[in-house]
């Protein structure tokens, strides 16, 4: 099978070739996968079949990078690799990362250039362990996270112990040497972690205290005494009748 590379950058299959294999199928689904070559400061990511070239890598690079793709070199896992190599062939899976290099720079340059695409493997790998162990810990923050809001008393030793064990991840990520990608990534495995702490030391407040009395009691004392208005209103009794008060039977009319 033949393919060919469209103005867009897709793979497919070639249209003489298909033709003339007297190919019935209109539809052919082919395993894609997701590389990330390194080249300077940048970094590209393409989509390409499985059974794809380093040449065809190239050609695709060319587009996006200005180097003809006889200017190229790729490097994977440190080594060189050459046109006709295949990438599933030499062990390039989905989400692998490769390095560029231009061709026409100095020695010195490349090996300084490897150097650095090395660490920053090494960088992603150590990340990539200590994420796995986050996430871990995680799913046991959210186990206590769940026992806590049921109002299931949890022992200090359980939030003491995932603590500590969350900031030996933190002692982990602050060893790792990072730069660029592969430092934004540590920065952002260590927020993860540091949430993770805060929400442990609110579980156990809450866990220590789960019914909290409230800080102040507001008492209000109801008296016995009554006001005396001379009204008589605010009087339990009925006003006495004064035995100084006339009364007369001559009462007016009014229209």
């Amino acid at each position: 099978m033949e393919w060919e590379m469209r103005p867009g950058g897709m793979f497919v299959q070639r249209r003489a070739a298909a033709e003339d294999s007297g190919a019935i199928f209109k539809n052919i689904n082919v395993m894609m996968m997701t590389i990330t070559v390194t080249h300077s400061s940048s970094h590209h990511d393409l989509s390409l079949p499985i059974n794809s070239t380093f040449w065809d890598v190239k050609k695709l690079l060319a587009n996006k990078t200005g180097l003809l793709p006889e200017e190229q070199q790729l490097f994977f896992r440190g080594e060189e690799k050459y046109n006709e190599e295949n990438l599933y062939a030499e062990g390039v899976m989905d989400k692998s990362k490769l390095l560029l290099l231009d061709n026409t720079a100095s020695e010195e340059w490349k090996l300084e250039e490897i150097r650095k695409h090395n660490d920053m493997l090494k960088a992603f790998e150590a990340i990539a362990e200590v994420r796995a162990d986050v996430d871990e810990l995680g799913e046991r923050v959210f186990v206590l996270k769940v026992a806590a809001d049921a109002g299931t008393r949890v022992s200090d030793k359980e939030f003491s112990t995932c603590t500590e064990l969350l900031m030996r991840q933190l002692l982990k990520l602050d060893g790792i040497q990072a730069e660029g990608e592969a430092k934004l990534q540590r920065k952002a495995e260590v927020r993860r972690v540091q949430k993770l702490v805060d929400t442990l030391d609110a579980l156990k407040e809450r866990n220590s205290n789960p019914n909290p009395l409230p800080t102040t009691v507001k008492t209000v004392s109801v008296g016995t005494q009554w006001e005396h208005f001379d009204s008589g209103m605010g009087s339990l009794n009925a006003p006495t009748m004064s035995s100084s008060a006339n009364f007369t039977q001559d009462w007016e009319r009014y229209d």
